[in-house]
């Protein structure tokens, strides 16, 4: 399985990009640890595996808690790493806070959790929706979108994404 884990953070309006290991991040609280270490004012990790999901976790300032958006709640039940790092911090399968009118734009897929984490850095939750539905767009290039969005997207480059 192919996993990968990068962060963005932003510090006094200057954005910075690292790789993750996730080998020692036993569960969320264990992602956040490091996250918290890479900057005091914002956070935002992006995780994938196998070009199957994308996983956002968003922390704000030293003491937040995480803020989580998975793109298929279903990987819950395929992957031990979507199931280690976010099973205990989204909702149930079902219940998102997605309204009525982007039923039809999910197509099979059932994203869970916050969906408005990122609308302050550039994408708002139905931007957000669009990128993960968007036929033909790997997780990669949902990163490059977003990152991109928030002016960011030179920097995660550089790191590989």
């Amino acid at each position: 399985m192919t996993q990968r884990a990068s962060a963005i953070g932003r510090e006094r309006g200057r954005w910075s990009a690292h790789e993750i290991s996730l080998d020692d991040a036993e569960d969320l609280d264990g992602l956040a640890d490091f996250m918290h270490d890479i900057s005091a004012e914002l956070v935002i990790a992006f995780i994938e595996e196998d070009d199957e999901y994308l996983g956002i976790v968003r922390i704000d300032g030293d003491t937040s808690d995480p803020r989580v958006f998975l793109s298929d709640h279903r990987v819950l039940f395929t992957s031990a790493l979507a199931d280690r790092l976010f099973a205990g911090a989204l909702p149930p399968a079902g219940s998102t806070n997605i309204d009525d009118e982007s039923d039809d734009l999910l197509a099979g897929a059932t994203p869970a959790g916050d969906i408005d984490l990122l609308a302050d850095v550039g994408t708002d939750a139905d931007a957000l929706l669009e990128l993960i539905t968007e036929k033909g767009l790997l997780p990669a290039d949902v990163i490059f979108a977003i990152s991109e969005r928030a002016g960011c997207a030179d920097i995660l480059d550089e790191i590989g994404n």
